[in-house]
């Protein structure tokens, strides 16, 4: 059925109210997606008119993109079209809490820095750091499974959920958890839904278990000669009764952009291992006195943190960090053995340095995920290297290749490569996401059973589904 687009925002209008649907320009250019802007923005305010809005869309073929903050829209690959962005913004009501049992309900329009303030008045938490922190919504945390390095003790936020409320295609609310609800090929649909993006339903409503605050939390940095030294200092951390929360190493130019102290150990930037550890005052006692022996073991100096904001949250939000404060303009995930992420480090950097580039790299030690932000080359200033600007553009050529190549790398480590954040051009140019695997037929076939016009963020995940 086609509708001419005032036809289109008068019915959406009839389902979210007048006040509700946004057709202006500049209203619409808020929503934009690699360089598309849709027709209108349609605010719903409850499930069922998430529900009413993509059944309608279905019906009409209009292609819908959720989102509440928008921090994360610029992740996937450009739409193939899109006709409706649909803000999540208004539903961010707490259904459900109780907090003897752990457990609460939200809407996904709840940014995560309002779901952690409404916690912490009973002192509780839900150990995410997600990219985008406290601007970041439930949902678009959920749609893109986000999470940061605490998921090395905690886990990623697919662990946290008991339950969905999904909007589909059709016009239905479709609950999981409990009594699981599946689809033809015996998959659970809510954890099918979570790292999504968005192209195979709307979650509606989340239902989450949380975690008392942690008492007391300290972090620590040690500073490795060599990649070798780190390596090893990841090994006997892991092989340890110990069990910090989270744990990463930086290379010498992230270490340097996310300096913590003004004078570094020794001269110009190292190698960083940054460590948090949570518990009573005697388990911060004993974490000091063993992570004190495994430094001494690598010959590595050893120092607590002052201020644990400025040590983690950039690092949790890597790509807007780097991107948006340093200047450099793309950022790669590297998902990987675990036992792999030092050696991809290394051999990327020395990728990145071949091709004049900056690399700027983070590895989520006892994860698996190295993340990599790539500049111009740093410019020699005084006898001194400084880091690129965002003037420093880098050749899209000299990029295509060193991409494909990074992603040799990680493919020949057994692992897998994606574009996070690049400028639009060069996504014309490589594919984001990679290779497919071997369960892209499994997802394709579930692209088509639950969205079969095609409506929900067309081409903007894995293989263009």
């Amino acid at each position: 059925m086609s509708s001419t687009p005032a036809e289109v925002q008068t019915d959406f209008a009839g389902i979210v109210g007048n006040s509700h649907v946004v057709a202006d320009v500049e209203g619409c250019a808020a929503f934009a997606v690699d360089g598309l802007t849709p027709k209108c923005a349609v605010y719903a305010a409850s499930p069922e008119h998430v529900a009413e809005v993509l059944k309608f869309a279905a019906d009409r073929g209009q292609a819908v993109i959720p989102s509440r903050s928008r921090t994360k829209l610029g992740l996937g690959a450009p739409p193939k079209r899109y006709d409706v962005a649909l803000s999540l913004k208004d539903m961010n009501q707490v259904w459900y809490y109780e907090p003897d049992d752990l457990v609460m309900s939200v809407g996904p329009g709840m940014k995560f820095g309002d779901l952690q303030h409404f916690l912490s008045r009973h002192k509780l938490w839900l150990p995410l750091d997600p990219a985008g922190g406290d601007r970041a919504s439930v949902g678009g945390i959920l749609a893109t499974n986000s999470a940061g390095p605490l998921r090395l003790h905690y886990g990623a936020p697919r662990d946290f959920v008991l339950g969905l409320k999904i909007a589909t295609v059709e016009g239905k609310i479709i609950k999981t958890g409990g009594r699981v609800v599946k689809n033809v090929a015996g998959y659970d649909l809510g954890e099918l839904l979570i790292g999504s993006h968005g192209t195979l339903g709307v979650i509606v409503e989340a239902t989450f278990k949380l975690y008392p605050q942690v008492p007391e939390r300290v972090t620590w940095i040690i500073e490795p000669a060599t990649l070798a030294a780190a390596r090893e200092f990841r090994r006997s951390l892991l092989r340890s009764p110990l069990r910090p929360l989270r744990a990463v190493l930086l290379n010498a130019q992230a270490a340097a952009l996310f300096n913590t102290k003004s004078e570094r150990n020794g001269s110009g930037p190292a190698l960083e291992i940054r460590l948090e550890a949570g518990g009573s005052p005697r388990v911060m006692a004993r974490y000091a006195g063993e992570l004190g022996k495994l430094a001494r073991q690598i010959g590595a100096s050893i120092r607590k943190v002052e201020n644990e904001a400025a040590a983690w949250e950039p690092i949790a939000d890597f790509g807007c960090c780097v991107t948006g404060e340093h200047g450099f303009s793309i950022v790669l995930k590297a998902s990987l053995p675990i036992a792999a992420g030092e050696e991809f480090l290394e051999r990327a950097s020395k990728e990145a340095q071949a091709a004049q580039c900056e690399a700027a790299g983070v590895v989520q030690l006892g994860v698996g995920i190295v993340e990599l932000g790539l500049a111009g080359a740093a410019q020699t200033v005084d006898g001194k290297s400084q880091m690129a600007n965002a003037d420093s553009a880098l050749p899209q050529g000299v990029v295509v290749r060193l991409i494909s190549r990074l992603r040799r790398i990680a493919w020949d480590l057994g692992g897998s490569l994606t574009v996070e954040r690049c400028p639009l051009e060069l996504k014309s140019e490589v594919d984001i996401w990679g290779p497919t695997r071997d369960d892209f037929e499994v997802m394709r076939k579930l692209k088509a059973a639950w969205d079969p016009k095609g409506i929900l963020a067309p081409g903007r995940f894995v293989g263009g589904i």
